[in-house]
């Protein structure tokens, strides 16, 4: 792709519209109220892929975040049209070429002249046996391919080149199926500033660009850990990015919205589901965002910059969907006094009934079940404090081969409810039923085994060396430990030791924010200082143990920490930890969303004098 940074303005306005499908569909036009160039949506998720696999299994015309269709598109393309606004969206999901033919009619229908282009390539199914042969297996669990007949997806995470592709070939919507989140951000910054595959260090600030807007409002104050500062939610701003050609970005939101822009807000979604922020491993770069800067302009307007790249990996992350069997669970209201112990009994009950249907009916046994006795705080494990709440729910939730052995459990559960503990309770409606589960299987391909392009475009792609960090890389520098268990390090660096000795315990919330989020099974939670003099002893005391312990009842397999120096913060990532993730978990929490929750109730050990002057 030929450079057209002659042409281009000095900066380029990108509003992320869309966090997820189901998003508010009122962002477009806010954001086209905002004055935006350029509109972007990301949709997809793996639990997202899954759903939409199984919707194209039941009509090939399916598969596709049809919010984006009748939603974002429908009421807004003429102001789109008239204020010469570009869209990019990986709405298409699992069938990219259906959602633009969508869109297509709208245009036609309205008299408009859009052009829409597919962006195709991310779907290998039609590479399914020949990948099974190959003895291919999971890149985090090391499990062996699925059953040929039971997968339902692949599809490959693909970059921005393609996308930025589709620009200069005069496209005006822009529609992809699977590709990192970032790259709908990426490529209009490449196509308009004429970036290039070796421009490392502008790649990477596009992509962290990309990712700071690409969860919509968790920028502008949503999931924030100061959630009492954040003004007007019911009007909430949805992020824009003015960015420059050097990849400096300012982000901010439409002006007269509610919400919150801050150092802060930004820096939770930037540690928002990372793992190795010196090696974030994307399509077209690597990414080390170790020294990105954030830094408070003016209101509502947050500064990012010193994002750096390395060479991009030569393999993409492809993700498979599968069917898995059946899952199925219901909710029981249980309140007066021990209602912990009433839905404990009573769940213990509907278990060994269903056991006993099962042998009856000559079926295998459940292959998971799962009591979570909402209201007695069961998301803290051992650092539950409050166990006596006088009104719980019940949660009770099986897995099992077959969906006549979900139904089972589900009969009998709700058999049981005559035979129940006094004070059981519930809204009225009809029994749940059970869903088939698409669970997920990752792995790596070679870049030349995939042909991602724009259609009617060739094939695009860049090339690069793969980046396999070292084990030594990936240790959190923490201080180290002192000659007399009373005298901690004072500064990042561990130098000027003094003792203390006016410790005081506070919660974590108290001296930091945080941010959890999900990638298959495993589960991440950054946690930034607020006060930079405050990380030493934060780190010091979240060890990898301590981690392993306060996640204890989610039975996690290993931790990693890695260190954020230039936001004076950690990322920690728990290893298989979310029950088999997002599409297969029975967890009311599946996807970690919470667990920065419970990781900010964690006591933090610090002198009183430094906690006072803060």
């Amino acid at each position: 792709m030929e450079s057209n940074s002659h042409m281009a303005s000095a900066s380029l306005k990108l509003g992320g519209a869309s966090g997820f499908w189901g998003e508010a569909n009122h962002a477009t036009e806010q954001l086209l109220d905002g004055g935006v160039d350029v509109l972007v949506y990301d949709y997809l998720a793996e639990i997202t892929m899954a759903i939409l696999a199984r919707m194209k299994a039941l009509n090939p015309d399916a598969g596709f975040a049809t919010d984006f269709v009748t939603g974002a598109m429908a009421p807004n393309l003429t102001k789109i049209a008239r204020n010469g606004v570009k869209v990019v969206s990986n709405a298409g999901g699992v069938n990219p070429e259906a959602c633009a033919a969508a869109v297509r009619a709208l245009i036609s229908e309205a008299g408009l002249n859009l052009r829409v282009t597919a962006v195709l390539g991310d779907d290998l199914m039609d590479q399914r046996d020949r990948l099974a042969a190959a003895g291919i297996q999971d890149m985090f669990t090391g499990a062996t391919f699925p059953d040929p007949a039971k997968v339902r997806s692949i599809n490959a995470y693909l970059g921005a080149f393609s996308i930025a592709q589709a620009l200069a070939d005069g496209a005006d919507i822009v529609i992809t199926g699977r590709c990192v989140d970032s790259a709908v951000t990426l490529g209009p910054l490449i196509h308009h500033f004429g970036w290039r595959k070796e421009d490392l260090d502008l790649l990477s600030a596009g992509s962290l660009i990309g990712h700071l807007i690409e969860c919509g409002p968790q920028a502008t104050g949503g999931n924030f850990t100061d959630w009492e500062d954040v003004p007007d939610r019911a009007n909430i701003g949805y992020p824009i990015a003015e960015v420059r050609a050097d990849g400096i970005a300012i982000i901010t939101k439409p002006a007269g919205t509610g919400g919150l822009v801050s150092a802060a807000t930004v820096a939770e979604q930037l540690v928002y589901e990372i793992g190795d922020p010196a090696a974030y491993l994307l399509p077209d770069v690597t990414c080390d965002w170790t020294e990105a800067s954030l830094e408070q302009v003016g209101a509502n307007q947050v500064r990012v910059a010193g994002a750096k790249g390395m060479p991009a990996p030569t393999d993409f992350k492809v993700c498979l969907t599968y069917e898995d069997g059946f899952r199925g669970g219901h909710t029981f209201g249980f309140y007066g006094a021990n209602a912990k112990g009433k839905a404990e009994a009573f769940a213990e009950a509907a278990l060994t009934r269903a056991d006993a249907a099962l042998l009856r009916a000559n079926l295998d046994p459940f292959s998971q079940t799962s009591v979570e006795i909402l209201g007695s705080e069961t998301q803290f494990g051992a650092g539950a404090k409050y166990h006596r709440s006088r009104e719980v729910q019940a949660k009770i939730a099986v897995r099992h081969p077959s969906a006549a052995g979900v139904e089972l459990m589900l009969k009998e559960a709700t058999g049981l409810t005559l035979s129940a503990p006094p004070g059981l309770s519930g809204f009225a409606g009809t029994r749940p039923k059970p869903s088939p589960v698409l669970a997920l299987f990752s792995f790596l391909l070679a870049k030349d085994l995939v042909q991602p392009g724009a259609r009617p475009t060739n094939a695009i792609d860049g090339d690069g060396k793969k980046i396999v960090p070292q084990a030594s890389d990936l240790l959190f520098p923490t201080p180290e430990p002192a000659d007399d268990l009373k005298a901690r390090p004072g500064s990042k660096s561990g130098a000027d030791r003094t003792v203390i000795t006016d410790w005081v315990e506070v919660s974590l919330i108290e001296l930091a924010y945080a941010r959890s989020g999900d990638k298959g099974d495993r589960a991440n939670v950054g946690v930034i200082a607020r006060d930079p003099a405050f990380l030493p002893y934060i780190a010091a005391t979240l060890t990898e143990d301590r981690i392993m312990a306060v996640f204890a009842h989610f039975n996690p397999r290993a931790v990693d920490r890695f260190y954020l120096q230039g936001l004076d913060a950690m990322n920690i990532v728990i290893h298989d930890v979310l029950g088999g993730g997002g599409t297969s978990s029975l967890r009311s929490d599946p996807q970690a969303k919470g667990y920065s929750q419970i990781l900010l109730a964690e006591p933090i050990a610090i002198p009183a004098t430094l906690l006072n002057g803060a």
